[in-house]
């Protein structure tokens, strides 16, 4: 299985990045994470949506070509970072790549509530008529006080968030293999 993970944060040492890397790495044999880069998406500008850059088009063939997309967010001012949105509005415009594509999400952050605003904002903007993306329910992954909970390599070191971890993963697993079955039936 393919799936892409898009994470709103280009900052390098960013505890979502890493908290998609760790994904990458301890599910491996789970399915195949690609992360994409959002540095270097420009603004959405609908003056070139019918011809964008290289970088938009290289960014949604890829999403296209996913089963799934997982989105890891921080939260910035109680909702998704620009950055964030941005990538959402280059996906919504024109080959609309998300519509019936599932997601996931997760997302970390140093407050104890992890990223619940921007998590619940996202849900919501996934279903909008440009993106129509089935989200994985009630697997919901707040990794609060992450900073407690991470090493400096981006392992997660807390027993309890791994384990919840691994039972998102399996749900996950189930719920695409279940997707499949209706969609090809």
């Amino acid at each position: 299985m393919k799936v892409v993970a898009i994470v709103g944060s280009v900052r390098e040492d960013s505890y979502n990045k890493k908290l998609a890397k760790y994904v990458q790495k301890r599910y491996a044999d789970k399915f195949d994470l690609e992360i994409l880069d959002l540095s270097g998406l420009p603004l959405y500008n609908q003056d070139i949506e019918n011809n964008p850059p290289e970088a938009v088009t290289d960014f949604k063939l890829r999403v296209k070509a996913a089963d799934a997309v997982l989105w890891v967010t921080p939260e910035y001012n109680a909702t998704i970072p620009g950055v964030l949105g941005n990538a959402i509005d280059w996906l919504s415009r024109v080959e609309k790549v998300m519509i019936g594509k599932p997601s996931w999400i997760m997302g970390a952050s140093m407050g104890n509530l992890g990223t619940v605003k921007a998590q619940a904002h996202l849900r919501d903007i996934l279903f909008a008529a440009g993106l129509q993306s089935p989200v994985l329910m009630a697997n919901e992954v707040y990794v609060g006080a992450v900073h407690t909970k991470m090493d400096e390599a981006g392992d997660i070191t807390d027993e309890a968030t791994i384990a919840f971890l691994d039972l998102v993963v399996a749900n996950f697993q189930q719920w695409m293999e279940q997707t499949a079955k209706t969609q090809y039936a």
